[in-house]
């Protein structure tokens, strides 16, 4: 992914397809500045010339292995509470909790993470879920926890250890729906992304071994509607009536946030032209230049590598007086 800007309002190869970066308008002084930035258009990081994967950062979801309450490890080996999840008015009976891992009435679950995890009824609208103002038990006021934000130039991914099959009196084709959301301005729970787990013999051919299933968040865009909003978690029964009956397990619920690389702040000193290069700290570029976008990666100039220490390094080209020039950032091992 490419993303050229053009700078000032002054269009270069490509650019009627990407959003324009509007500098201030410049005064008397800044006359030579403002010429050479009105001439030049620099290329975002460009996702196609990486050598290396992302490192991502674990965002911390308050019991999101289930571990809390404790649960006795003995008979019924199972509660209906969980701190920190709210849970979806349930309809008759409770239908969520947490069990311990003990081996009733079968072996144990061979990759639960710690004692314990939770169970879901399948039945229509059955769900947990957390988010900075959920309420989870008997509580009044949301606890404020979770306090993680969709961040511009950020993507995310949620992941979560899931049985099924008949071995839990599940149905065929009977579904369960983990998402990311955030609410608007109504309080109103608003999907970013979500997976659905359709139950079936060949998916979950045992009911000891936990299978991950992920939902990923592309970077967030400033234009987006939950960009800078608190993300929330949800797992729901989506099950239809006529295929209700028997439950799921679930646990260890994990989100991970990967800063995407990114050029920005552009600006001239002294006649050269600078940015800052964002990523995950730690990370190592090459920087490439090119007055022709469409060029091979192969025929653009290396200016140099940097180690980008904490997250944000400011880079000189050493070039003056340009008239048009596109830059990429290329991760290294």
């Amino acid at each position: 992914m490419l993303l050229p800007r053009t700078i000032r309002g002054v269009a270069g190869p490509g650019a009627s397809r990407h959003e324009t970066l509007n500098l201030p308008q410049a005064g008397p002084a800044d006359s030579r500045a403002a010429l050479i930035l009105s001439q030049l258009v620099v290329g975002i990081l460009a996702l196609a010339g990486w050598t290396a994967p992302l490192q991502a950062g674990t965002i911390g979801i308050p019991n999101g292995s289930f571990e809390s309450p404790l649960v006795p490890p003995v008979s019924p080996y199972a509660v209906l509470d969980i701190e920190y999840w709210q849970k979806s008015p349930q309809p008759e009976d409770p239908r969520t909790g947490t069990f311990n891992n003990a081996p009733f009435p079968a072996s144990f679950i061979d990759n639960c993470d710690g004692d314990q995890a939770a169970f879901i009824f399948a039945f229509p609208d059955v769900a947990l879920f957390q988010d900075y103002n959920s309420i989870y038990g008997t509580n009044t006021a949301p606890s404020h926890a979770f306090n993680a934000r969709f961040n511009v130039n950020s993507a995310y991914s949620l992941t979560l250890g899931v049985i099924g099959g008949t071995n839990t009196a599940l149905y065929e084709g009977a579904t369960l729906r983990f998402s990311l959301y955030y609410r608007d301005a109504s309080s109103n729970i608003v999907t970013v992304a979500a997976t659905t787990i359709t139950n079936s013999a060949q998916l979950f051919p045992t009911n000891t071994h936990f299978v991950d299933f992920s939902v990923y968040v592309p970077g967030v865009q400033a234009t987006d509607s939950w960009a800078g909003q608190n993300i929330g978690v949800q797992i729901a029964s989506t099950v239809s009536s006529d295929l209700a009956g028997g439950y799921w397990d679930v646990d260890n619920a994990r989100l991970t946030e990967t800063v995407l690389p990114a050029l920005t702040n552009p600006r001239v000193t002294n006649s050269q032209f600078a940015f800052t290069l964002e990523s995950q700290p730690g990370l190592r570029f090459e920087l490439l230049a090119s007055t022709n976008l469409a060029s091979a990666l192969s025929n653009w100039t290396s200016l140099g590598t940097l180690t980008n220490v904490t997250g944000t390094a400011p880079f000189l080209d050493p070039a003056t007086n340009l008239n048009r020039r596109f830059y990429r950032a290329r991760q290294l091992p």
